[in-house]
């Protein structure tokens, strides 16, 4: 049976990158994106270099819906064997960031619902799939351990998204659960954050890759890691 990484926010920055190593590797991909334009080209984008064999099934909506949550674990079921799900696709919640007594709630819990409930709820619509030795990566940032200055409604969701992940990692002993930090880069999330400033001295998403494809495809086991230092 077909091996089988689900991937989400993949039609762009770091989520595109890892998609288009995994497959060229030969991985069948299901994907997701809230914007069906972008995810059509970057289907076309990630088949034009997969390796033999390696199927590419693109679920265009939003990871917060349960509804698409239930036809990406369907995509995944009938394409092959779950080995890998990358819970990718996160929101910033405003732009520019406000300070946290200034964020409005509605947006907070936007933000809540996709950075953290979204994961967590994928991962447990894949869970009949994902057996021994499957690995849940959940993207995280350094915003989820330094208290900066304005980030306080994205840093704590990707704060209370790592603590998850070691919960879900002690209830499953059989799974590694990786939260990786994939370091400062120049994504699109990250110019939002800082509308005014040129961020084009930053690495692109690709710099992030190496250090994922190590913990993906090595046996670290679950825990908390920084993808660019694992390349150093």
């Amino acid at each position: 049976m077909q091996r089988v990484a689900v991937i989400t926010g993949a039609s762009q920055g770091l989520g595109l990158e890892l998609a288009r190593s995994l497959a060229a590797d030969g991985w069948s991909l299901v994907i997701d994106a809230r914007r069906p334009e972008l995810l059509a080209d970057a289907t076309d984008a990630i088949e034009s270099t997969a390796g033999h064999g390696a199927k590419v099934v693109a679920v265009a909506g939003d990871v917060a819906d349960p509804d698409h949550r239930r036809a990406l674990a369907d995509a995944a079921r009938a394409t092959g064997t779950v080995r890998l799900v990358v819970n990718n696709a996160s929101t910033l919640g405003a732009s520019p960031l406000p300070a946290l007594v200034d964020l409005d709630p509605a947006t907070y819990l936007r933000t809540l619902e996709v950075n953290l409930v979204a994961p967590m709820a994928l991962v447990a619509a894949l869970a009949d799939q994902l057996g021994d030795g499957a690995t849940v990566v959940n993207v995280s940032s350094d915003a989820a351990v330094e208290p900066y200055d304005h980030w306080g409604g994205y840093g704590s969701s990707k704060a209370a998204l790592d603590h998850a992940s070691m919960i879900l990692a002690a209830e499953h002993p059989t799974w590694r659960v990786l939260a990786v930090d994939p370091g400062d880069l120049d994504t699109e999330l990250h110019r939002s954050a800082f509308p005014d400033e040129d961020l084009s001295d930053l690495p692109g998403p690709e710099a992030a890759v190496p250090g994922f494809r190590r913990l993906i495809d090595g046996s670290l086991p679950s825990g908390r890691y920084r993808a660019q230092e694992l390349v150093r």
